[in-house]
């Protein structure tokens, strides 16, 4: 038994290797099951699909194979990969994190979040509400990591002062500069001292051994910390650049649809922002009911106590607005920007009015040109207040205003593997197109024509939204797509009805730690046990299938015309059958 024992472990330390050898092997019989092209096709795409659920190889490792693999075997010339990634869309989201690096260099999301802090205040359930109303803003422009790395401690420091423990409070807080990176670490390595729960000290015991007490300050410590995670990844899917599936059914779309253009900054957020508020709302009921007392029970019984834990919190919170000073030019400079940065990607084709893309030649400009327009002034727009007193006293210091971002701190901050994720899905849509796979899919789907769209769309997000626990959004999406777009093909509805929720449900990943960055962030805090999140994710799940559901079709009907079959999906179809345009037409017409 101890040779056994012995030989498991180190079989399970070598487990990345041995997937690395094993899986090609395995998976080579799809190379002669399907036609040559097709099947050396798949078998790149199930070879990278169990590299990225395992993680045999770094996810942005195994983004970079089809540079390798597609040339090598025939399916993609090189100059036909290479470009996918760096496509328009890659850009759009570079636009994104460069504006974030910026926000994030002069504290302007510390600022925005703790603002919103002060109104709400500190009674547990609003407390809750405002760390998540905080964190979803913040996810919609910064990643989803960054937003739970920074208002994670933030949270701690609130809960120790409202609970009279003030050790450590405005040692985890304090901080200027806050990067995603370093913050994680600094909120990880402060796990690694509590290895050893029965030697800990429980920030949560009380003096009088109260034990309903107790179990209710433990109950809203976990309510608050686990809130933030789930606010993140709710929020990141109100923008196209909040979060990477966003951007890659963007791209995903552009390439197997490329006469579409229904899809944009303005027509995406028209959509996603009350699908946001709407399930961020339900998530706050819900954890404020199973960990907050919604709004009395527990909080009300020890009234002083409570007051001057209250006090304590509101005047930390206070304090650390307070610590920021008033907006420097520098700061007031980026939050203009920012605001022109989203006030220009919506308006340049909102759909329901006419935007200013109109002003220029049909097809000349995207949302990428709009985004990298205004965050390449971040570049050399001055960070201190222009002055001509400069210029006319000879004794005034002779020193170079840096400017709002240096292209140095962007490279520090900014996740350039994410734009290889992007990549390596763009480059495998490419190749099913190029080489019949997406044909072959569509065969397969035949006898799923008769299936109902709305079970269909059911069916999908319930798939995806649990498979995604257990793997990558990033990669679960890149996955998924291509297959939703065949399925909608054969039942001739439209693209966007089933790839739309397949894409926001990826985002719904609730029930376990290793699901989501943010959520292993949160459960290093020691706080949180796997059977906290699993109860209130199970539930999270649940109801982000039932909103999906009802978004897809209610609203985002008119917004994305998805009651029709349109004509730029004839198109493809027509390619996939090599029937003319015409024909498929009057078979969808048949159809409905």
């Amino acid at each position: 038994m101890a040779v056994l024992a012995v030989l498991a472990k180190k079989v399970w330390c070598s487990r990345r290797l041995l997937v690395l050898l094993l899986a090609p092997l395995l998976l080579l019989p799809v190379v002669f099951a399907l036609p040559p092209k097709e099947g050396r096709c798949l078998f790149v795409i199930l070879l990278m699909a169990v590299y990225w659920c395992t993680e045999a190889l770094p996810l942005a490792v195994t983004a970079l194979l089809p540079i390798i693999l597609f040339p090598f075997l025939g399916i993609l010339k090189s100059k036909d990969v290479c470009p996918q990634y760096f496509v328009d869309t890659n850009f759009l989201f570079l636009s994104g994190l460069i504006m974030a690096s910026a926000i994030e260099e002069w504290n302007l999301h510390r600022r925005i979040a703790l603002k919103i802090l002060t109104f709400v205040g500190v009674r547990p359930i609003w407390l809750i509400f405002g760390m998540m109303v905080s964190t979803a803003f913040l996810s919609m422009w910064l990643s989803n990591t960054a937003s739970t790395a920074m208002m994670l401690p933030i949270a701690s420091a609130i809960l120790k002062n409202l609970f009279g423990e003030e050790e450590e409070s405005t040692v985890a807080v304090g901080t200027k500069g806050m990067n995603p990176v370093p913050m994680e670490m600094q909120f990880l390595a402060r796990r690694e001292d509590k290895d050893f729960p029965e030697e800990a000290e429980d920030p949560t015991a009380l003096p009088d051994g109260n034990k309903k007490a107790e179990e209710y300050r433990k109950n809203i410590w976990k309510g608050l910390l686990i809130s933030i995670p789930y606010a993140a990844s709710i929020g990141g899917t109100a923008t196209l650049t909040g979060t990477a599936p966003n951007l890659i059914l963007l791209g995903g779309i552009k390439s197997t649809f490329p006469q579409s253009d229904v899809v944009n900054f303005g027509s995406w957020f028209i959509f996603a922002l009350p699908l946001m508020v709407l399930f961020l709302l339900i998530a706050w009921l819900w954890i404020s009911f199973l960990y907050g007392g919604m709004f009395t029970r527990g909080w009300k019984k020890d009234t002083e106590a409570n007051a001057t834990g209250e006090d304590r919190a509101r005047a930390m919170i206070q304090a650390e607005y307070e610590n920021l000073g008033h907006m420097v030019f520098a700061e007031r400079a980026v939050f203009i920007l920012f605001c022109m940065f989203a006030i220009l990607l919506f308006f340049r084709d909102p759909k329901f009015i006419p935007g200013w893309s109109n002003l220029f030649k049909p097809g000349f400009t995207s949302d990428a040109v709009t985004g990298v327009s205004i965050v390449i002034i971040l570049f050399f727009f001055p960070s201190k207040r222009p002055s001509l007193k400069w210029w006319c006293d000879f004794k005034a210091s002779n020193t170079e205003t840096k400017p709002l971002l240096t292209w140095k701190r962007a490279e520090e901050t900014i996740p350039w593997s994410i734009i290889l994720l992007l990549g390596g899905g763009f480059s495998m849509a490419k190749a099913c197109e190029q080489s019949g796979l997406s044909l072959w899919i569509s065969d397969q789907l035949h006898p799923l024509e008769s299936v109902s769209p709305t079970l269909a769309v059911f069916t999908i997000t319930c798939v995806v939204i649990f498979f995604t626990e257990f793997a990558s959004n990033t990669a679960t999406i890149i996955i998924f797509l291509p297959v939703m777009a065949e399925l909608a093909i054969r039942l001739q509805v439209h693209p966007l009805y089933l790839m739309i929720p397949a894409t926001v449900g990826c985002s719904y990943a609730f029930m376990l730690p290793v699901s989501t960055p943010p959520n292993s962030i949160a459960f290093a805090s020691g706080h949180l046990l796997v059977k906290d999140m699993v109860r209130t994710g199970l539930l999270m799940n649940l109801m982000g299938i039932l909103i999906l559901n009802m978004a897809i079709n209610t609203w985002a009907q008119p917004i994305f015309q998805l009651g029709s079959f349109p004509d730029w999906a004839q198109d493809h179809l027509a390619n996939v059958t090599g029937q003319p345009p015409s024909l498929v037409a009057n078979d969808t017409l048949l159809a409905l």
